[in-house]
């Protein structure tokens, strides 16, 4: 897929969210709900201009600085060796937040629904495009599991994205599980699960750095700044 595709993709999925904000305004409750707890409930209301607009415009923030990544980072070299795959994972991360957009919009005109149950299976894949693309992730400092370790050798990196990947794509699938055919306890249950898999992978670097260093076996790493 060409390179300016995915951002074009990207814009219209922003650009969607302000359209469909304009076009419901005037049906929109003065108070919207705006935040919901653990079990799918409304516990929180925000005045309807920034109801309606705040989430496009947290999502146009957030495209930005994704299309900003590739261009600044002084590895960015690296991304280019993976940019399908993190052009991707921005533009279902764009989808992601439209989704939420909807939901919110749905729930402000009247329609009930378990937010949790509605939202969890999303996150969980989410979490699984986040697998996939740090599996094809190159060491750069603004994507990935970037820790002293994985930042100071390439071996490091690589064995560490791989294993991390895979657990993410796992904890996708459970979390995706969990938010059907469970309610209350599954944001808990889901953050419990991302922790997990984020300390051993920090930990799983540490290791494998120190594994290849007594070994000697870390060459030295150069950094390339590039002006394009």
């Amino acid at each position: 897929m060409k390179r300016n595709f995915w951002p074009m993709i990207m814009i219209a999925l922003v650009a969607a969210g302000f359209i469909t904000g304009a076009a419901l305004y005037g049906q929109m409750p003065s108070a919207m709900a705006s935040h919901w707890n653990a079990a799918g409930q409304a516990d929180g209301t925000i005045s309807r201009f920034w109801g309606v607009f705040l989430i496009p415009v947290i999502s146009l923030g957030v495209l930005l600085l994704l299309l900003a990544v590739p261009l600044i980072d002084p590895l960015r070299s690296n991304i280019q060796k993976f940019k399908n795959f993190y052009y991707g994972f921005c533009t279902i991360f764009m989808v992601y937040m439209l989704y939420i957009y909807v939901l919110t919009m749905l729930w402000n005109l009247n329609t009930r629904f378990d937010m949790t149950k509605a939202l969890m299976p999303a996150v969980g894949v989410l979490f699984i495009v986040v697998g996939v693309m740090i599996r094809k992730a190159k060491r750069n400092y603004m994507v990935g599991i970037r820790t002293p370790w994985t930042l100071a050798s390439d071996e490091v990196w690589d064995r560490t994205h791989k294993l991390g990947g895979r657990l993410f794509i796992g904890a996708g699938i459970v979390t995706a599980i969990l938010g059907i055919i469970l309610s209350n306890s599954v944001i808990w249950a889901m953050i419990g699960l991302i922790s997990a898999v984020a300390l051993f992978t920090v930990v799983y670097s540490y290791v494998i750095y120190h594994k290849l260093e007594k070994a000697g076996k870390l060459p030295p790493v150069s950094i390339t700044l590039k002006n394009n």
